[in-house]
């Protein structure tokens, strides 16, 4: 990808800002281990993962690790719902660890969930994740003894509208720190993630640009488990990119077979991303050959790791990030799985005569959100 566009650049950097990433969690894991531990032994206590727009999506990818690495029961709640309806989600005698996902720090709702928490709960602790050390979340959380706020390196604070590095950044340092006790022995995973991110950039993005170029008027992006909350980010970026003009979709595997699966037509394009886990994967496989044999489609694309099982698949392309069978968890691979959409979200964009840093004609959607109002609760 070339071009002197912000989201050329955003996009590129990523596999090299993951490692940024990694390296800064490392410097920091004593201090963010002790207060993990901390927290994680207090009775009761349930954890919160939230953000607005992508930055929400990122808790929906990572509840299955939060509560797998900590035994503690974990929610997905946008601030968007925390902050309409906090005393469904808040309780006074129940602690809770929030853990807030923002680019910016500064759409409103971000700021009003934090102080919601700190209003409703007695018990509170605050994990803050965030590109920007002069957003607001980022300073209202300043020097507070509840509360760890981990900032990312200044370059994932992007620029364009679209969150394309700043969203797998935050998804990454979310997931390292989920794990923080082994954060060494994830140096491996993180290195596999970098090769993978530059394959796709490498291998993928010219095939990617030819199919921006075709006449398809849908999409639809599935996946299971964490890769549900990647399709869900992906099928964002494209309408974000396209303004609209592209109908986008997401959902499981298994949940597409149930009433959503309508919206196939000649015109539709099909994303796949394909989980590592044999057992996950036999109901993927179930899907695609079933729509392959009853569907009038225009493209199928699948994105995973197992070559010998995509192949098999019948898929007009195939992005093939392995080549051998020690596959990383999808936990990691949800993180580079974006990518595709990030890349045929920018291409299609210009094709449509669109400017990717900038894609809303009217002005209706901004980089920050505009217009909401806070109101006393």
């Amino acid at each position: 990808m070339t071009g002197p566009s912000y989201m050329v650049k955003e996009i590129s950097s990523q596999p090299a800002l993951w490692m940024d990433t990694y390296a800064s969690i490392l410097n920091k894991k004593e201090h963010i281990a002790s207060f993990i531990n901390d927290i994680c032994n207090i009775n009761n206590l349930q954890i919160i993962l939230t953000g607005a727009g992508s930055s929400a999506f990122i808790g929906e990818i990572l509840q299955y690790a939060f509560h797998r690495n900590s035994g503690i029961p974990v929610k997905a709640i946008a601030t968007t719902d925390l902050v309409t309806h906090p005393h469904s989600f808040f309780q006074k005698e129940i602690p809770v660890l929030l853990v807030s996902f923002a680019r910016s720090g500064d759409s409103p709702e971000s700021a009003a969930a934090f102080e919601l928490a700190e209003k409703l709960a007695d018990t509170v602790y605050h994990l803050v994740i965030t590109c920007n050390q002069e957003g607001k979340l980022a300073k209202i959380a300043l020097n507070k003894k509840n509360v760890f706020t981990f900032l990312l390196p200044e370059e994932t604070n992007d620029q364009a509208l679209a969150m394309t590095s700043s969203f797998t950044s935050m998804t990454l340092a979310g997931l390292l720190i989920s794990d923080i006790k082994n954060i060494e022995k994830n140096e491996g995973n993180v290195k596999k993630l970098v090769a993978f991110g530059g394959l796709i950039l490498d291998k993928y993005a010219k095939a990617l640009d030819q199919v921006a170029d075709m006449d398809f008027k849908r999409i639809v992006f599935l996946g299971s488990g964490p890769l549900k909350g990647t399709a869900k980010e992906s099928h964002l970026k494209v309408i974000e990119l396209t303004d609209g003009q592209i109908v986008c979709q997401y959902d499981s595997f298994l949940g597409f077979r149930h009433g959503p699966k309508a919206i196939i037509d000649k015109s539709t394009l099909l994303v796949y991303l394909f989980s590592s886990n044999p057992y996950v994967y036999k109901y993927e496989a179930d899907l695609v050959e079933s729509i392959n044999q009853t569907e009038d489609f225009k493209l199928s694309i699948g994105i995973g790791q197992n070559s010998k099982a995509l192949e098999n698949l019948q898929l007009n392309i195939n992005i093939l990030l392995s080549t051998d069978s020690n596959n990383m968890d999808d936990d990691f691979f949800s993180i580079c799985s974006v990518m595709p959409a990030q890349i045929l979200g920018f291409y299609k964009s210009q094709s449509l005569g669109l400017t990717p840093d900038s894609p809303s004609k009217n002005g209706g959607i901004h980089r920050i959100v505009q217009g909401v109002n806070i109101y006393p609760y």
